[in-house]
């Protein structure tokens, strides 16, 4: 396990960047996991990487849908999953999400809503408050070698 020093984001356009940041460095099979309250900044912090990854410029929240699935310039699959309204781990099985686990880059708010189903590596990314401004925590679990370092 790795982290970071927190990361001081002033606005949701230092969140959005963030996101395009993290996603520049992402492949196939990784797994990021975006923890905080409502109104945190997960899908703005979401929104940002989807656009950067596959020229999107409406990328809207999945609470309702639970899952929105992308294409990226690169020809990968990107999978941005809202498991808020999940009630039951069972659930999940249904989503497919151990195959996007597998074959797509992941981003998973509500990432307690996993229970047995949580990967063994992955990155956690906490939203903080901080007064009007937000704080990212990165904790990479399992071996990334050094492609967090320029995040």
């Amino acid at each position: 396990m790795s982290r970071r020093d927190p990361i001081a984001l002033p606005d949701p356009d230092a969140t959005e960047a963030l996101g395009a940041r993290l996603g520049a460095v992402l492949h196939p099979g990784d797994i990021v996991l975006l923890h905080g309250e409502l109104g945190a900044g997960k899908t703005t912090l979401a929104r940002g990487l989807i656009a950067a990854l596959c020229d999107v410029d409406e990328v809207p929240s999945p609470t309702y849908t639970l899952m929105q699935h992308y294409d990226t310039r690169a020809g990968a699959w990107l999978v941005h999953a809202d498991l808020y309204r999940i009630e039951d781990e069972g659930e999940l099985v249904e989503l497919g999400l151990d195959e996007a686990f597998d074959s797509a880059i992941c981003l998973i708010e509500w990432p307690d809503r996993l229970g047995g189903h949580l990967p063994e590596r992955r990155i956690d990314l906490h939203l903080m408050a901080d007064g009007g401004a937000r704080i990212a925590d990165i904790v990479a679990v399992g071996e990334w070698g050094g492609r967090l370092d320029n995040v």
